[in-house]
């Protein structure tokens, strides 16, 4: 309620209405003022009623509302109401809170989408029960579910894994099979083996070489598309495209040494990869390059092919 006493105009609680106004000491009537109980119960605070006894109380309000909804905002009493909420919350200072519920509103949530949640848990090096654990607390302690439970996050990785896609070669490929869906093949499945060649063992886990390449595509697309309205080519979505590629074949070094546990073992893990160094799409005569890596000799842009312990 707002104090109607001149040059006081402050705003105050319903509750500390009389508290206020007896601070008043010049007024003389100030009764008039204070607030009349006709007998029954005190007015109680609009939050502490019942959902039945709040709609009672403000439905004239709602009347209002609804008809400048229908007039205005083609019947959206829902947008205009949380507008509301939101300017009050942010009269107040309340940015945090407001931010939050106009996140919910756009159909975000407050919570991190599971892609987001699996780049923390790697770039964190969490084990899966360490990210569980963390997941688990902050869900107990906020109350908000702000990470994504583990299988979120599983699902997610399965469409950064080769396979996932689905594909076709036209013209078909000669001895390549038609199977888009490869998950880890042996690594060296097609390799001769003799006894003199490999002198060790080796365990070797590795992706289809076409399939690998269209995941690394699909998780390009955004810089495609952003490539091709740079250099306002929207029309020629169908390509054809020529992929530029930069195979690499990196020594991991000494395993045993890393982990540091137990006695050295002539251990070594070899990475064959691939890099995606330009794409360009054919225009008229010429080519137009729509994506360049900026640097192709980090490791971060390394899509690995296969992986090897020998």
């Amino acid at each position: 309620i707002r104090c109607p006493v001149k040059e006081c105009d402050e705003d105050i609680l319903h509750g500390k209405y009389g508290q206020h106004l007896s601070s008043h000491k010049e007024m003389k009537d100030r009764e008039l003022y204070s607030h009349i109980n006709k007998g029954g119960r005190p007015r109680q605070h609009l939050l502490s009623l019942t959902r039945r006894a709040q709609k009672h109380r403000l439905r004239e309000l709602k009347r209002q509302v609804k008809a400048f909804a229908e007039k205005e905002e083609g019947g959206d009493i829902k947008a205009v109401c949380m507008t509301l909420f939101l300017l009050a919350l942010r009269a107040k200072n309340e940015h945090r809170q407001a931010d939050e519920l106009e996140a919910i509103m756009k159909g975000r949530g407050s919570g991190l989408h599971p892609a987001v949640c699996l780049a923390i848990r790697v770039n964190t090096f969490l084990s899966c029960s360490q990210y569980h654990k963390m997941y688990r607390t902050v869900k107990a302690v906020t109350g908000r579910q702000i990470f994504q439970p583990l299988h979120a996050l599983r699902t997610a990785e399965k469409t950064l894994l080769p396979g996932y896609h689905p594909f076709e070669w036209k013209p078909p490929l000669k001895n390549v099979s038609t199977n888009t869906e490869v998950g880890i093949i042996d690594g060296l499945s097609g390799l001769p083996v003799s006894i003199d060649e490999y002198p060790v063992d080796t365990i070797a886990k590795r992706f289809r070489y076409d399939a690998a390449l269209v995941c690394a595509l699909k998780d390009m697309e955004e810089e495609i598309l952003e490539g091709m309205k740079a250099k306002k080519l929207d029309d020629y979505l169908n390509g054809p495209f020529t992929v530029v590629v930069k195979e690499s074949c990196d020594g991991m070094g000494d395993v045993s040494e890393k982990h540091g546990s137990g006695p050295a073992v002539p251990e070594k893990a070899v990475r064959f990869s691939f890099t995606v160094m330009n794409i360009a799409v054919a225009h008229g005569n010429e080519s137009k390059r729509i994506f360049e890596e900026v640097k192709p000799n980090s490791e971060l842009c390394c899509k690995p092919l296969c992986l090897m312990l020998a």
